[in-house]
């Protein structure tokens, strides 16, 4: 029921028999360019592709640009020996380690504004272009709050549907933007990748097999239950908000990011974000940016929507995106039923809360991609990851960076500690 599961167990025996069923009856060129892409797409969590594919994300998917302007917003550097330990689950343990075990390929740590650590791994650099799997969504939610704040959208407790025609009729019929925003929308989506029939899978199959457009796939998404009556993590809530920004704006996703966020708040590079054969977005995931943008739009988080004086998310958005306000959905031990999406972890509009959280919000992508904001510690780090056993704990992985961020930041509290990271 959510993404944390087996990537490498994906379901191609289903994908063969599409391939050898359309071969025999026969189809065009564009066919076959459509098979080889999803073949691309089902094949990229493969171990021995998934590093140089999460880099290369514009191989696999079509894309749409998103272009930075004007000077970039440059982060001074003063690098600083780090705490090379953290603990976790009573356990002294080293932060080397973790990193080599999750392949890590970026680690950016900047207080201040000040880059303390840089580094890459596995030929990944500073300009590469990493996916950011479901730290996308974060992204996404921003630009739901500055629709709010253009006027375009009266507020969250409206229904999807008041603004997405397209979704009468479905499971969203009816559901408040509040609902899809906490993945409390309540309808049927499976998103178990290692399950071959589940509806993640299907979906791929119909949008790069079949060049089905996303929104018809979105349309026929059926309930399960009332709204806002559970929780658990589903990548169609996503999806479905992204319909409600091109649907309010009258411009894809990526455009009025490029517009509201990207070229303010001085991007370095241009990103891309991969669509669907009709062009688009995958609001969900796959969002491709350069580790020291992400900081960029980690650091707009962290000043509540102000950019050096300029507000570009509200102040209200910000707090309240980060501010759990169901009681299921608070950190720390859940019910049955929230448990498994959600782990210790707390989560409001598409970010997640730490246990035990000292004002601390996260961005978290599949396969091992962060954004950590800390404001009491004027801090962010970013890591990208391609962390073969993400799947094998259910979000363990993520609480344990959660306290690797901790203890980097109790050791730039205490001016550093011996040893580097």
């Amino acid at each position: 029921m959510n993404e944390k599961k087996n990537l490498s167990a994906l379901p191609k025996i289903l994908l063969i028999a599409a391939i050898l069923m359309l071969g025999l009856i026969g189809f065009g060129v564009s066919k076959r360019e459509n098979l080889q892409r999803m073949w691309n797409v089902y094949t990229f969590f493969d171990e021995d592709k998934r590093i140089e594919n999460f880099h290369r994300m514009d191989r696999i998917m079509p894309a749409r640009t998103i272009h930075h302007a004007g000077p970039a917003f440059q982060f001074q550097r003063n690098e600083t020996e780090l705490n090379p330990f953290y603990i976790f689950n009573g356990e002294s343990k080293k932060v080397d380690d973790f990193l080599a075990e999750t392949i890590t390929t970026g680690l950016l740590v900047v207080k201040d504004d000040i880059i303390v650590t840089e580094r890459y791994f596995h030929g990944v650099s500073k300009d590469s272009l990493c996916t950011s799997m479901s730290v996308a969504k974060s992204f996404v939610s921003a630009l739901v709050g500055i629709a709010i704040d253009d006027g375009l959208i009266a507020g969250v407790e409206k229904a999807i549907t008041d603004y997405v025609p397209k979704l009468k009729g479905s499971g969203y019929e009816g559901v408040p933007i509040k609902h899809v925003l906490q993945m409390s929308s309540g309808v049927k989506f499976n998103e178990e990748y290692d399950n071959q029939s589940s509806d993640i899978n299907t979906m791929f199959l119909k949008i790069f097999g079949l060049g089905q457009p996303i929104d018809d796939y979105m349309a026929k998404i059926r309930p399960e239950f009332p709204s806002g009556t559970t929780s658990y993590y589903r990548s169609c809530d996503t999806q479905a908000l992204g319909m409600l920004i091109s649907a309010v704006t009258g411009k894809s996703v990526s455009t009025y990011l490029e517009e509201k966020i990207w070229s303010k708040i001085g991007m370095e590079h241009d990103a891309f974000w991969c669509t669907d054969l009709s062009g688009t977005e995958l609001s969900f995931a796959f969002l491709n940016a350069t580790v020291r943008d992400y900081a960029r739009f980690g650091r707009l988080y962290l000043h509540n929507g102000n950019w050096n004086g300029s507000q570009i998310v509200s102040e209200k958005w910000v707090r309240e995106s980060v501010t759990p306000d169901d009681p299921n959905l608070q950190p720390g031990p859940k019910p049955e039923s929230y448990e498994i999406s959600f782990g210790n972890f707390g989560y409001q509009y598409q970010w997640w809360i730490p246990e035990h959280s000292d004002g601390e919000f996260m961005a978290i992508g599949v396969w091992g991609q962060y954004i950590y904001v800390s404001p009491k510690d004027n801090l962010v780090i970013v890591k990208t990851s391609v962390d073969p056993h993400f799947a094998d704990n259910n979000y363990e992985h993520d609480e344990e960076t959660a306290a690797v961020c901790r203890a980097i930041a109790q050791g730039l509290r205490s001016g550093g500690s011996a040893g580097t990271i």
